[in-house]
């Protein structure tokens, strides 16, 4: 079993201030498989909710931490029901639970159960992306997210990374989960997505008007 993320692979100690909650960012911190389920989560919720689900699963499981294996081999129908019960884990429990439950299942067949192994031997940052975008849930945008997080964050940092994680990658940047360290940086990061969603509205009003 591979150990925890504690250091990041530059040898620094690694702090998360993602979910905005001391014992979930700690979680995300040294879990691979944690950081991976809160990636997946982070879609139509608030991004520090998205990121505190994996601490609240693995207390419901009653772990300290959340083993694939163990999700992978779970009762679909009781799986759900970790998911379902109040406070829900996310705003779409039920179809998050079955997501969470594939990508565990999808690590389980092609990495042992071992979420660090997607990114421990990628040679480059293209290969990570493409590892990254074949997981289940994760489209283009999430593997790029999730890639430059690694990066930025946990110092993961194959030859090409920046390039491959696209403009999530760029030094600076206040676009994605990848760019919070404090609640600063989390409005900053927030404020953009609002941005980018009234760009994005007033485009297709455009389009409609021609």
């Amino acid at each position: 079993m591979m150990p925890p993320m504690t250091k990041s692979d530059d040898g620094r100690d690694i702090t998360l201030r993602i979910a905005q909650e001391p014992a979930a960012d700690e979680l995300l911190a040294r879990s691979p498989l944690a950081a991976l389920v809160g990636m997946l989560l982070d879609q139509q919720v608030p991004m520090e909710w998205a990121f505190a689900g994996p601490y609240a699963l693995a207390r419901r499981m009653g772990k300290d931490d959340l083993d694939a294996h163990e999700i992978a081999a779970y009762d679909p129908e009781a799986f759900t029901g970790l998911f379902t019960a109040k406070p829900a884990l996310h705003r779409y429990p039920g179809s998050m639970a079955k997501r969470v439950q594939q990508l565990c299942q999808f690590l389980v067949a092609q990495y042992d159960g071992e979420a660090a192994a997607v990114w421990s031997d990628a040679a480059t940052g293209a290969e990570l992306r493409r590892r990254l975008n074949a997981l289940p849930g994760f489209g283009t945008q999430k593997a790029q997210i999730f890639l430059a997080l690694l990066g930025k964050q946990f110092g993961v940092r194959p030859p090409g990374w920046r390039e491959a994680a696209g403009p999530y990658g760029e030094e600076g940047s206040h676009r994605s989960v990848a760019d919070i360290t404090g609640p600063e940086s989390l409005a900053e990061v927030r404020a953009y997505k609002q941005e980018a969603k009234q760009a994005a509205k007033a485009a297709k009003a455009a389009a409609k008007g021609k």
